[in-house]
C-alpha cells in the first residue's frame, strides 16, 4: 500500500482526496510510481501544478490560474483510429482480421524502466505505457481530440484511464496504440491495473437498448420504440455517460449554490429543502449534440465521436423546481447577468478525480421562459440512476450535455466552466477546420440545437408493401431553443416533389416554449412500376428554419449538429 508522508502536506492532502473515492484511488499506482522516480515536486514542475479540492468544482489541476482537465485518451479516440494511417512496424502478426492484444511482452524490442519512461513527458518526447508495452506517441499529440489534457499522462501508464473509458478496448484502438510501440516495460515496473471496481455498481440496463460503448455506458433507443411512445419509457430513454455512474443517497444528497461577486454567497439545499420552491413539470426531449453523427461520418468523411445513429434523442416529462427560483433565492440579481455564467458540476468523476462540469450563460438561466429545471423525477418516477438520480439539471432546447446529471453544485461566476467538456468540446466549427487548425478558445459553445428529423419506420433496407399507391412513413422531428415543429415533408423522387405529413403529435406548449419532440406520419405516393425508392425527410420549425439538404455543408470535426435531410432506401412490393 502506498503511504503518504506526514511531513508532506501537499502529498497528504493529495492522498486523502484520492482515497475518498475509488475513482480517484485508481490513479495512486501511476501517480506514486512517478513520485518514486522524480518526486512529487518534480511532478508539479511539469506544468507548475498545485492541487486543491473545491467542493463546488471537484478535484482540479491548476496551472498558473488556469485549469487542466483529465489526463485521458479521449472517449472520441475511436475516430482517430479510423483516420490514422497505421504502420505495423513492430507487431508482425497484426492484420485486419487479427485481434491485437495490446501491451503483450514482445521479443526483439528494447526494455525500459518506469524511471526511463517518466523522463519522456513533454511535447518533444511523449511516452506512455500499457501493461508491458512502451509507446512513443509524440506524433499523435497534434491529433489528440482532447488537446492539451493528454499532457498529464506523459511518462505514465494509460491503463487506469482506459479502465474508466472502456470503449478504448477495441481492435482498432489496440492497433493504433501498437503502431507507436517502441519497447517493453521492465517486469519489476509492471503494475496490475485490472481492478474493475469502478463498474461493479453500474445500473441494470434494458436489453432492448442499442449499446454503442459499454464502459462508460452509451446506448441509443431503437427507432421503432421512438415512435411507439410519445413520452419515452424511462428504461428505453437513450443513455449518454462520460464516466461511471456515481451511487448517491437521496436523503444525504446536498446541492451547493455559490454566487460569486463583490461578496461570495453560498447556500446549501437538501432535496427536501428544494420543496420550498414551486414544483413544476416540463415535457422536454433531450438530444445529444452528436445525434445522427454516423450519417455525417459515412456520407462525407470521418469525424471523431460515438457513432450515434438517430437514437440519441428521447422525450420525457421532467418534474422539479425552476433553476431561476433557486438562483433568485440564492442572491442572483436578475438585472446583472451580462457576461456571467452558471456552472453545473456533477458527482461523476474522471480518472484524475475531475468532476464532470459544463455551463450556460446566466441570462439564459434567468430567462423566465427558459423552463430550466432542477429535476428529481422523470415521467412521474424518481430519476433512474442512469439519468441523474437523485438530482439533475434539465436545460430544454440545449444539447443534453448542458443538462448535467447527479448535480452537486451550481456556481454563478464571470467565468465559464473550466472543464474539458466545456472548453474543448461541444463547440461549432466550419467544414474547413481540422483538428490542427481548430481554435476551441474562439469557437462558440453550442447552447441550442438546430431543427432535425428522422424516419423511424420503415428502416433503411426494409421491404415495404405499397397500399393504395402509397407507403406509410413515420418518424420524429425536433428543434432546439423552444421552437415548435410546424411541418414535416417527405420526398420519394429526389426532392422534385414533397408530401406533407398530415399527422403531427406534439405537446400543447406554445412556440418559443416548446421543448418536446413531434412524432409524425406521412402517406407518400410511389409509382406503380417502382421497385425501390429513396425517401427523404425534412422538418421546418416555428422560426421557419428548415434542415439543410447535404451534410457536406455542415460537416465538422466533431460531427455535431448533424441535421441534413434524413434519407433511407427501401424496396417496394406492390
Amino acid at each position: 500500500m502506498y503511504q503518504c508522508s506526514e511531513t508532506n502536506k501537499t502529498r497528504e492532502t493529495f492522498c486523502d482526496i484520492y482515497f475518498e473515492m475509488s475513482l480517484k484511488k485508481i490513479l495512486l499506482g501511476t501517480v506514486f510510481l512517478r513520485n518514486r522516480y522524480i518526486g512529487l515536486s518534480s511532478v508539479s514542475t511539469i506544468t507548475d501544478k498545485k492541487y486543491r479540492f473545491d467542493e463546488s468544482e471537484g478535484f482540479l489541476f491548476r496551472t498558473k490560474g488556469k485549469i487542466l482537465t483529465a489526463a485521458v485518451f479521449s472517449s472520441v479516440l475511436i475516430g482517430a483510429a479510423v483516420n490514422e494511417q497505421i504502420k505495423d512496424k513492430n507487431v508482425k502478426s497484426q492484420s485486419n482480421d487479427v485481434v491485437i492484444e495490446a501491451g503483450e511482452k514482445l521479443p526483439d524490442l528494447p526494455t525500459y524502466t518506469a524511471e526511463e519512461v517518466s523522463k519522456h513527458g513533454d511535447k518533444n518526447s511523449f511516452w506512455v505505457t500499457y501493461k508491458h508495452g512502451v509507446y512513443d506517441v509524440t506524433k499523435f499529440l497534434p491529433s489528440h481530440p482532447g488537446g492539451e489534457q493528454i499532457m498529464n499522462a506523459g511518462g505514465l501508464s494509460i491503463e487506469p484511464f482506459w479502465n474508466v473509458y472502456g470503449m478504448h478496448k477495441t481492435p482498432e484502438i489496440y492497433k493504433l496504440l501498437e503502431s507507436y510501440r517502441i519497447g517493453n516495460l521492465h517486469d519489476d515496473d509492471v503494475i496490475d491495473h485490472s481492478d474493475d471496481e469502478l463498474w461493479v455498481k453500474e445500473p441494470v440496463r434494458d436489453n432492448r437498448l442499442i449499446v454503442k460503448t459499454a464502459k462508460p455506458f452509451n446506448a441509443e433507443i431503437p427507432a421503432k420504440y421512438q415512435i411507439e411512445f410519445f413520452d419515452t419509457p424511462n428504461e428505453l430513454f437513450y443513455v449518454r455517460q462520460h464516466m461511471p455512474v456515481p451511487e448517491l443517497d437521496a436523503d444525504d444528497h446536498r446541492l451547493k449554490v455559490t454566487v460569486k461577486g463583490s461578496k461570495i454567497r453560498t447556500e446549501e439545499f437538501s432535496l427536501r429543502d428544494l420543496d420550498k420552491f414551486r414544483r413544476v413539470t416540463t415535457r422536454a426531449a433531450l438530444m445529444c449534440a452528436g445525434n445522427r453523427r454516423s450519417e455525417m461520418n459515412e456520407q462525407v468523411k470521418p469525424v471523431k465521436g460515438i457513432g450515434w445513429m438517430g437514437g440519441a434523442i428521447s422525450n420525457a416529462v421532467w418534474g422539479g423546481v425552476y433553476l431561476r427560483d433557486v438562483l433568485l433565492y440564492s442572491g442572483v440579481d436578475p438585472e446583472d447577468t451580462k457576461g456571467k455564467h452558471v456552472i453545473f458540476t456533477g458527482a461523476d468523476i474522471d480518472a484524475t478525480g475531475v468532476n464532470f462540469s459544463t455551463s450556460i450563460p446566466l441570462d439564459m438561466a434567468m430567462n423566465p421562459s427558459s423552463g430550466i429545471l432542477l429535476a428529481t423525477t422523470m415521467n412521474g418516477h424518481p430519476l433512474p440512476p442512469d439519468h441523474g438520480r437523485p438530482l439533475r439539471a434539465v436545460v430544454p432546447g440545449a444539447p443534453a450535455v448542458r443538462s448535467v446529471k447527479w448535480l452537486q453544485s451550481i456556481t454563478v461566476s464571470e467565468d465559464e466552466s473550466p472543464s474539458h467538456w466545456h472548453q474543448k468540446d461541444y463547440r461549432a466549427f466550419n467544414p474547413s477546420k481540422t483538428w490542427e487548425t481548430a481554435d476551441f478558445a474562439t469557437a462558440p459553445p453550442v447552447y441550442s440545437l438546430p431543427v432535425t428529423s428522422a424516419i423511424c419506420d420503415p428502416a433503411d433496407g426494409d421491404v415495404v408493401s405499397v397500399k393504395n399507391g402509397a407507403v406509410q412513413v413515420r418518424g420524429y422531428a425536433y428543434s432546439g431553443g423552444g421552437a415548435k415543429i410546424v411541418r414535416v415533408d417527405v420526398s420519394a423522387d429526389g426532392g422534385r416533389s414533397w408530401w406533407e405529413a398530415r399527422e403531427l403529435q406534439a405537446d400543447a406548449a406554445p412556440p418559443q416554449q416548446h421543448y418536446g419532440w413531434t412524432l409524425w406520419t406521412a402517406s407518400v405516393p410511389v409509382a406503380t412500376q417502382q421497385k425501390e425508392v429513396e425517401l427523404w425527410a425534412k422538418a421546418t420549425d416555428s422560426n421557419f428554419n428548415t434542415q439543410p439538404e447535404r451534410f457536406n455543408d455542415i460537416w465538422n470535426i466533431r460531427g455535431i449538429l448533424s441535421n441534413a435531410y434524413h434519407r433511407i432506401k427501401i424496396k417496394l412490393v406492390h
